[in-house]
């Protein structure tokens, strides 16, 4: 089976995440231990990047390697999975914390109330 990856999507992903952290390529070089123009390579897809490296920028990014891989895995998502996955998009770690455990506080507070509806 051949794997097809695209890495000038990873590099774009990178790129919006280092964008939205209003992060400079050189900080982002600087966290990582890597060149900037190793991260410009890596952003403008010319060089793959090794499975390290891309969970340091997830790390660094405040995001997941998930996101950043998007479109290269073959991922299967139902309506909600993608709804919840809009949701947390835009949070920092604290706030994903934060969501998730408050939507187990509600599951478990709907199941106790007797209105969770069986499978």
């Amino acid at each position: 089976m051949e794997l097809n990856i695209d890495y000038f999507a990873i590099g774009k992903r990178v790129k919006a995440a280092r964008l939205k952290k209003k992060m400079t390529q050189e900080t982002l070089a600087h966290l990582t231990d890597l060149a900037p123009t190793y991260i410009s390579s890596i952003e403008n897809g010319k060089t793959k990047l090794s499975l390290p490296t891309l969970i340091q920028f997830a790390r660094q990014l405040d995001t997941t390697v998930d996101a950043l891989l998007y479109d290269n895995t073959p991922i299967l998502f139902t309506r909600y999975d993608a709804d919840i996955k809009e949701i947390m998009e835009d949070c920092n770690t604290q706030e994903r914390v934060f969501l998730i455990d408050l939507l187990k506080m509600a599951k478990d507070a709907l199941r106790a109330s007797g209105l969770s509806v069986e499978k």
